[in-house]
């Protein structure tokens, strides 16, 4: 299962917006491969780290949730309270997050980490606003490269144009 940690972030994606969706009642989607975009305005971004053995990998998660517009970290953020949520207590979201991370981890982990047989591939696709999209994938050594965001492949990259991105800061060109 080591082999296909990466898609321990998308995981914490589907999670993510599932809860958000479900506690806060706001039209959340994900951006490939680690951000949660609320009226097309970034509310959460998810990291993930290898770390040595027993753990592997740690994930991290920040959320938005009451922040005024002065706060945002960036122009182009935005916090739950700022798009009308119907619950912005971190209680709550908190404890939704956690209960989604656990279920889907758990089904991941039953199917030695498939993301086809868990239904994770699936669920991050129907989640995805990224798919479908034009974009440009800047890539990390520099350059860019535009076109239509397709498909997630089986290993959790971008497929643009038929070429896998397995990292990349994507932006959405409409």
């Amino acid at each position: 299962m080591a082999a296909r940690q990466h898609w321990l972030p998308l995981l914490a994606g589907v999670a993510l917006v599932e809860a958000v969706r479900r506690v806060s009642e706001v039209d959340a989607v994900l951006k490939w491969p680690n951000d949660l975009l609320v009226g097309g305005r970034k509310c959460a971004g998810i990291l993930a780290e290898a770390v040595p053995d027993p753990y592997g990998v740690v994930v991290g998660i920040g959320l938005n949730t009451t922040l005024r517009e002065p706060e945002l970290p960036r122009p182009d953020a935005t916090s739950l309270r700022l798009a009308g949520a119907a619950c912005a207590d971190r209680d709550p979201l908190l404890r939704a997050i956690l209960r989604g991370l656990a279920a889907w981890y758990r089904r991941w982990r039953e199917v030695d980490g498939d993301p086809a047989a868990s239904r994770l591939r699936d669920a991050y696709a129907l989640h995805c606003d990224t798919l479908g999209r034009d974009v440009r994938v800047e890539l990390p050594g520099g350059g860019s490269v535009d076109g239509r965001a397709e498909a997630i492949d089986e290993d959790g990259r971008l497929l643009v144009g038929g070429t896998p991105f397995a990292a990349g800061d994507v932006v959405h060109l409409h």
